[in-house]
């Protein structure tokens, strides 16, 4: 499987297709397959670039503080290594605080920005949300914080129709769980605001956003998109927190054609 170092940690990534490169950032989990939903469509028209966050899947362990600028400073790394100066970045969650870290920090290397489930600042409902996973966890272990994580990031009609499916999602997510590795970066999440920065952005945005996601309601992204000069906003009524997995077709059909406007006219 393709690995390449970043400098102190090896990265496992995928590369599909052909074009303007369009790279993809996780969330929480960390893990490339999370945007199996996107990769082939995508990949009709761009250079998709995923990737396993460090510390998870198949990159290398942990070995440095998380925090969520460390995570864009190894998207930038990647990049680097890959030989792209410029790419599209999408970011679902915690990927979308890496996201609006990379617009803000390096605008130059980006040619838009998509920020998916994202949030400006916490507030009292999302600090309980993760407060709660991470007792989850240190409390009732792994099995449990997986189960229950089920419950939240997935409508519940979906969950009804699709319980097998979602077992054996389960069980492949308990079988390389790294509990401390989760741990630090809900911890990296809940240390995480740049409200303040918001302003200085300038690279076309879209912000996306589900009006049932449990975990990141979209009144948050609501602020995002407010605070964020000139950011274009599209929300769909369902989806849970995984929309793009539960409305895969309709989140393509909304960011394809952004992505598509802001991609520079020599690199088409």
């Amino acid at each position: 499987m393709p690995r390449i170092s970043i400098g102190d940690c090896q990265l496992y990534y995928e590369r599909h297709g052909a074009g303007f490169p369009v790279m993809f950032a996780s969330g929480l989990g960390g893990h490339a397959n999370f945007w199996r939903e996107q990769v082939p469509a995508f990949a009709r028209s761009f250079d998709v670039i995923v990737h396993d966050m460090r510390g998870v899947g198949q990159s290398d362990a942990l070995s440095m503080a998380y925090t969520v600028e460390g995570n864009a400073a190894d998207m930038i790394a990647l990049m680097d290594a890959l030989g792209i100066e410029r790419a599209h970045i999408i970011g679902h969650a915690t990927g979308s605080a890496v996201a609006q870290v990379l617009a803000i920090e390096h605008p130059e290397r980006l040619a838009s920005v998509v920020i998916s489930a994202g949030w400006a600042r916490q507030d009292p409902f999302l600090r309980r949300v993760y407060a709660l996973r991470r007792d989850l966890l240190t409390q009732l272990g792994p099995a449990s914080y997986v189960q229950a994580s089920t419950v939240m990031l997935y409508p519940p009609a979906w969950v009804a129709k699709n319980n097998e499916t979602l077992r054996q999602m389960e069980s492949q997510q308990l079988a390389g769980f790294k509990a401390e590795i989760v741990l630090a970066r809900i911890d990296a999440l809940l240390a995480f605001d740049r409200a303040a920065d918001l302003s200085q952005i300038k690279t076309p945005t879209l912000v996306i956003a589900a009006e049932d996601d449990f975990v990141i309601p979209s009144y948050l992204s609501e602020e995002l998109a407010r605070l964020i000069p000139g950011a274009e906003a599209k929300f769909f009524s369902h989806g849970g927190h995984c929309f793009m997995q539960i409305s895969a077709r309709e989140f393509n059909q909304a960011v394809m054609p952004f992505l598509e406007q802001h991609t520079p006219a020599n690199r088409r």
